[in-house]
C-alpha cells in the first residue's frame, strides 16, 4: 500500500505540474522575447533621437560613426544606421541592409519590427531631418540575444517542480508509513489473539476506518474471553461434580469381600479419579501456555498401563521408543488420551490373543512419529471410519481423538488397513527447542 501510495502521489503531482509548468516555460519564452524586443527598440530610438539633428550637417558622418560604435558591443545587438544614400555605418549582414524590403518600407517614416525567415528579430526606427531623405536606425536581435536568459527561467521552474515532486513524494510517505503501520500493528495483535494470547488489545491509531477496526477487534476479543471463561467454567464445573459418584464408586469398592477384586477396582477408581482431574486442569489451563511433552515417554507409560489388561486378553505388546526425550507441541494429557484411545480400539475391537505394537520414532526431517499397528482384520472396508462410524458398535470418536490431536498440533494422521491387519500413524512436529536424536529406537515389553 505504502508503494501505491508513493506511485499515485508521484503520478498525481507530475501531471498536475506538467500542466502548470508547459505554459510557464512557454511564457518565460514569449517575456525573454518581448523584454529584449523592448530594450532594442528604446536603443534604436535613442540613436534616432541622437543622431537626428547632426544628419542636417555637413560632418553627419563622423557624428553618426561616433554614436553607433558607442551602442556597439560584446554581446550586444548589432545596431547599424542606413543613410539616405545606402551607405551602412556600423556591422552590416552579408544582404545589403539598404536594400532590403524592411528597410525600404521604414523610409516611409514607420517604426517596426521584422522577423526575418533566418531567425531573430530586426528593429527599425527612421531618422527624420537628414539632408538628403530619412536615414534608418536598424537594430538586429539574434535567436541567443532574442531569448537571452530562457534556460535559467527553466532551470529555476524544472528545480521547482522536481522539489514539489519530492515533497509530495515525502509527505506521501509519511502518510503511508503511518497508514501501513497501524495496519501491521493491528494485524500483530490479530496474529497474538489467534495465537491465544486473550490479553492483546489494539491501540486504536490511524484513520478513522482504522480505529473502528481496532475497536471492533478489542470487542471482539474480550467476547471471545467471556466465552471461554464461561466454556472453561462449565466443564470444570461438571468435571466436579463427577467426584461424588466416583467417591461413591470407592466407598463401594471397598465394601467388596474379595480383596484382589477391591484393590483392582480401587485402582480403576484411582485412574478415574485422575482422568476427572486432568480434565479440570485441562479446563482451566490457558490457551497460550506452549504444550509440550515427552512422545517416548508417554508411550512407554500408556503401553505399560494397558499391559496387564492386554496380558489378560492373551495378546503381545511390544513397544518401541527412543531412550531420550522425544519433545512434541502436544500437552502430555491429550497424548496420553489420544494413546489410550488407539490402545483401546485395539483391545476392543480385534479378537483376543491378537498382538500389536507401539512405535515413537523420529522422521529426518525432525518429525516425530508415532505408530500404532495390530495384526487384527484390519478396518471394515479397509479404511478407517469418518467421525462418529464405527462398524463395532461404539461411538466412533477414538480415531477422532487421535486425529484431533495430530492436526491442532499442526500434525498428520494417518489409518490404513495392511496386510497383516491396521495402523494408524499420528506424526507431529517438533516442540520449539527440541534438539535431534542422539540415539537410535529401544524396543521394550
Amino acid at each position: 500500500m505504502r508503494r501505491s501510495l508513493l506511485l499515485l502521489t508521484a503520478a498525481t503531482t507530475a501531471l498536475v505540474l506538467t500542466a502548470l509548468l508547459v505554459p510557464l516555460t512557454l511564457l518565460t519564452r514569449s517575456h525573454a522575447a518581448d523584454r529584449a524586443t523592448a530594450e532594442a527598440t528604446a536603443r534604436a530610438q535613442w540613436v534616432a533621437h541622437a543622431i537626428g539633428p547632426s544628419l542636417a550637417t555637413a560632418d553627419e558622418r563622423e557624428t553618426a560613426e561616433q554614436t553607433v560604435e558607442s551602442v556597439n558591443g560584446v554581446d550586444l545587438p548589432a545596431t547599424s544606421l542606413v543613410l539616405a544614400d545606402g551607405s551602412v555605418i556600423g556591422p552590416r549582414d552579408a544582404e545589403d541592409p539598404a536594400a532590403t524590403a524592411p528597410v525600404r518600407l521604414a523610409r516611409t517614416g514607420r517604426a517596426f519590427t521584422y522577423e526575418p525567415a533566418s531567425g531573430g528579430r530586426l528593429v527599425l526606427v527612421p531618422v527624420q531631418g537628414a539632408k538628403d531623405g530619412t536615414a534608418v536606425v536598424q537594430v538586429t536581435l539574434s535567436e541567443r540575444q532574442l531569448y537571452a536568459g530562457t534556460l535559467a527561467s527553466w532551470l529555476v521552474l524544472a528545480g521547482i517542480g522536481v522539489g514539489l515532486v519530492l515533497l509530495g513524494l515525502l509527505l506521501a510517505d509519511r502518510l503511508g508509513a503511518r497508514l501501513v503501520g497501524a495496519t501491521r500493528r493491528l494485524a500483530r495483535t490479530a496474529d497474538r489473539l489467534a495465537a491465544g494470547d486473550l490479553t492483546a488489545r489494539a491501540t486504536p491509531e490511524g484513520p478513522p476506518e482504522l480505529r473502528l477496526i481496532a475497536g471492533e477487534l478489542n470487542r471482539l476479543a474480550g467476547r471471545i474471553d467471556e466465552l471461554l471463561t464461561a466454556e472453561r467454567e462449565n466443564a470444570a464445573d461438571l468435571a466436579h461434580r463427577l467426584r461424588t459418584p466416583v467417591a461413591a464408586l470407592r466407598l463401594d469398592a471397598e465394601t467388596l469381600r474379595d480383596t484382589d477384586e477391591a484393590r483392582r477396582i480401587a485402582a480403576d477408581v484411582t485412574a478415574l479419579e485422575r482422568s476427572v482431574d486432568d480434565v479440570i486442569r485441562r479446563a482451566r489451563r490457558p490457551l497460550r501456555e506452549a504444550p509440550r511433552a515427552d512422545l517416548a515417554a508417554v508411550a512407554r507409560e500408556r503401553a505399560a498401563f494397558w499391559a496387564p489388561l492386554a496380558e489378560d486378553q492373551g495378546r503381545d505388546c511390544e513397544v518401541t521408543a527412543p531412550e531420550h526425550e522425544v519433545p512434541v507441541p502436544v500437552p502430555a494429557d491429550e497424548l496420553a488420551a489420544a494413546l489410550d484411545a488407539l490402545i483401546g480400539n485395539v483391545l476392543d475391537h480385534t479378537p483376543q490373543g491378537t498382538a500389536f505394537h507401539v512405535a515413537v520414532r523420529v522422521a529426518p526431517g525432525g518429525e516425530a512419529v508415532l505408530t500404532v499397528r495390530d495384526e487384527g482384520p484390519g478396518f471394515p472396508g479397509h479404511a478407517s471410519p469418518g467421525r462418529g462410524a464405527s462398524g463395532a458398535g461404539s461411538t466412533g470418536l477414538g480415531l477422532d481423538i487421535a486425529r484431533r490431536t495430530a492436526e491442532e498440533a499442526h500434525g498428520r494422521f494417518g489409518a490404513a488397513s495392511t496386510d497383516g491387519g491396521a495402523e494408524v500413524t499420528l506424526a507431529f512436529p517438533p516442540a520449539p527447542g527440541a534438539g535431534r536424536p542422539s540415539a537410535p529406537p529401544a524396543p521394550t515389553c
